[in-house]
């Protein structure tokens, strides 16, 4: 019985490399510090103005100056994912 012929096997060949990620640049972490400390000061200053003279500092817009508060810091956190 005639033999059949034998595969040669391919080399092996990995895969191409990524490029390495680009730094980030110089303004992003004074705007992602920025962003957290500005949330921060606008929670502190919306309880301090609160419990002394009862206004609704620093905007008139009620218990959504936490909200504001919150997503300044959310988007301080959200900023640090993509900090190289």
């Amino acid at each position: 019985m005639p033999e059949s012929k034998s595969r040669k096997k391919a080399t092996y060949t990995p895969p191409p490399e990524k490029a390495a990620a680009k730094p980030s640049p110089r303004w992003w972490v004074p705007v992602m510090l920025g962003l957290m400390v500005l949330g921060l000061v606008w929670i502190v200053v919306f309880y301090i103005g609160r419990s002394t003279s009862g206004a609704d500092l620093p905007l008139p817009i009620g218990s959504w100056n936490l909200a504001v508060g919150a997503a300044l810091i959310i988007a301080g956190f959200s900023m640090t994912t993509r900090w190289r």
